[in-house]
């Protein structure tokens, strides 16, 4: 499975650089969600190769319903993070694969083509950069801390749209980074590039391979109330554990999802 989960993002990620050379067809599945041939075309690569060596283990992907096969295995797949970003020119995007085995994170690829940068975690084994084994940051105060973050989809439609911590995180940290690529961003963090992140109404598929990144790094990730992250939960807050407890009291007060419905 190890070898599977490297060989199929690779290979997406060579199929998404294809794309980006040679020009990308736009499509919107709302009125500010995009997606693109590139997104359906590696999805159905990595579905592929999957059905091909495991055709009873489920998959949860972001393009397409695979239905349920009530199987103790299950495929988590991100084939364009960052489609917003790939559909302008903006080299910063990524695929993002994990493997859950009775519900519990065991393998997680994160490959962002354009810069050739491999992130690749292992429960129990470690988190690693092209090889190179990962560490999260050592940063101890907030305010020496660069943090990054997004805004969902419906942040234009939503009080619970992230405007509130953003702003107070700008105030009480070094700075605040806002790339578009949650896969990616938590990645960083792992690779001590971020000392923490936070986002709202994230998908399984934003976060699975990018949360096992972190812990097998040495970080944390929680909701905003520091309970142990699903990835069905509507907030993520990943740290190099030093700083967890301070953005966490950043984020108590404010506009969460759990909290406000949709206007």
């Amino acid at each position: 499975m190890k070898n599977l989960i490297i060989k199929a993002a690779r290979e997406a990620g060579a199929l998404l650089m294809e794309n980006f050379e040679r020009g990308i067809r736009i499509e919107f599945k709302g009125k500010y969600d995009l997606v693109t041939e590139a997104d359906r075309q590696v999805e159905a690569l990595i579905v592929r190769q999957i059905r091909e060596q495991f055709p009873g283990h489920d998959i949860l992907a972001e393009e397409d319903d695979y239905g349920e096969l009530n199987s103790d295995h299950r495929w988590i797949i991100d084939p364009l993070d960052g489609t917003t970003n790939f559909a302008h020119g903006f080299p910063w995007f990524a695929v993002s694969i994990a493997l859950e085995v009775c519900g519990q994170l065991t393998l997680g690829a994160v490959y962002n083509p354009y810069v050739g940068e491999f992130y690749f975690a292992e429960r129990g084994v470690g988190a690693f950069l092209n090889e190179r084994r990962l560490k999260v940051s050592e940063t101890r105060l907030l305010e020496r801390a660069l943090l990054a973050t997004g805004f969902a989809y419906d942040h234009k439609n939503c009080k619970a749209n992230n405007y509130d911590y953003f702003a107070r995180f700008q105030r009480e940290a070094q700075a605040c980074r806002r790339p578009g690529v949650a896969s990616l961003d938590l990645a960083s963090v792992a690779a001590g590039r971020f000392d923490g992140f936070w986002e709202m109404k994230l998908n399984p598929w934003d976060l699975a391979a990018g949360i096992l990144l972190v812990e097998e790094s040495g970080g944390r990730v929680s909701d905003f109330d520091g309970n142990p992250m699903t990835l069905d939960s509507l907030e993520c807050l990943a740290s190099n554990v030093l700083i967890h407890e301070a953005m966490q009291k950043i984020l108590q007060p404010g506009c969460r999802p759990h909290a406000l419905p949709s206007i």
